[in-house]
């Protein structure tokens, strides 16, 4: 418990130290984000937040996680290691979407190879239990990468993408602490650290972005903690008591806005007959924005969404995981349908005020 209380207070006050001088540095090199037709800010803005958060999760995880469990985060380490080194390069010179994408995969790789940070049993979902080592070793992959850029692209106004991140370090780092995983419960406090002492310079108006930097480092580990959560929900020595029958389902409703809004828009750009990845104004946060939140209104909107989500979850989990998915998609599809009608009727009301001027 120590261990753990100091690696977070580590984090956040390094954190928190740093974040004035990146923001210092950032604006005497014009390393700013500068707005565009799709932003939500509208003054250019420092995004180099990400150096920060890793700098001080990083810090209080080595200086405080204690050496008997040290040894299994050495690869965890290697893969945040290349995902910094490609979010820190995409946020001071825009790289392609590919040698990111291409980095993301040999970092996943890294995490299903070497740490085994793997998917082995679906838990009875489509009658599916145990995988097979190399269908396990691809999906874990798919898994991982996925998680990293659902994160990503939630990262669009002030303060979601920490405040989703955080919300699963604080969750899934107690959980981790109780069944006594060490190692994790340390990544996983260290790293929430570090996030609540960005967010203090990220809220409206924000004086900082986390950038690729951060939000990469945020999808990482919380891809790495999903997977660990499924896999220790059907080890034997794990008490009853902490067992849940639709890990999951539980592990979906704790990343369903990131996770479903990704899986939403690009089904719509394909519809469309657009590519996945052409960029537009439709994910979760622009349709809130559009019908009149401001940022922190529709952060506080999404990560309440996301607590009701994994509490009722939590209730229902005797359900079964198949079912339980099924019904979360089903409520997020329903809310977004009346979110993009909200939207609808609000231009056509703007629209007509404008014609009869």
């Amino acid at each position: 418990m120590y261990a753990i209380i100091l690696g977070f207070i580590t984090a956040f006050t390094l954190t928190f130290l740093m974040i004035p001088v990146i923001i210092r540095v950032a604006r005497e090199r014009r390393l700013y984000d500068k707005p565009n037709e799709r932003s939500a800010h509208i003054e250019p803005t420092p995004s180099l937040g990400g150096i920060g958060i890793f700098a001080g999760a990083i810090c209080g995880i080595v200086l405080w996680t204690p050496l008997e469990v040290f040894g299994v985060l050495q690869y965890i380490f290697a893969a945040f290691v290349m995902l910094f080194l490609i979010g820190v390069l995409d946020d001071i010179m825009p790289m392609s979407p590919m040698k990111k994408f291409i980095g993301q995969l040999l970092a996943a790789a890294v995490l299903a190879y070497k740490a085994g940070i793997r998917i082995t049993d679906l838990h009875g979902v489509l009658g599916v239990t145990t995988i097979p080592e190399i269908s396990s070793f691809v999906l874990s992959i798919v898994v991982i990468v996925g998680i990293i850029n659902a994160v990503n692209l939630i990262d669009g106004i002030n303060g979601l993408a920490g405040s989703i991140g955080l919300l699963a370090c604080l969750l899934w780092g107690s959980w981790f602490f109780v069944i006594d995983e060490m190692a994790f419960a340390m990544v996983a406090f260290s790293l929430a650290g570090g996030i609540i002492a960005f967010l203090k310079y990220n809220f409206t108006p924000a004086r900082i972005f986390m950038g690729d930097t951060g939000s990469l480092l945020i999808g990482l580990v919380c891809a790495v903690m999903t997977i660990h959560f499924i896999e220790m929900n059907h080890k034997d020595h794990i008490p009853a008591q902490y067992v849940f029958q639709s890990a999951p389902a539980i592990a979906f409703a704790m990343l369903i806005v990131p996770l479903f809004d990704t899986f939403r828009v690009f089904f719509v750009r394909i519809a469309q007959g657009r590519s996945p990845f052409h960029p537009d104004r439709n994910h979760i946060h622009h349709l809130l924005l559009d019908i009149g939140l401001n940022h922190l209104q529709a952060t506080l909107a999404l990560v309440s969404a996301t607590i009701i989500f994994v509490i009722a979850t939590y209730l229902l989990h005797n359900w079964g995981t198949l079912i339980l998915i099924l019904l979360q998609l089903s409520v997020a599809t329903s809310a977004t349908y009346l979110l993009y009608r909200r939207r609808l009727a609000l231009e056509q009301k703007r629209n007509n005020t404008h014609q009869s001027q």
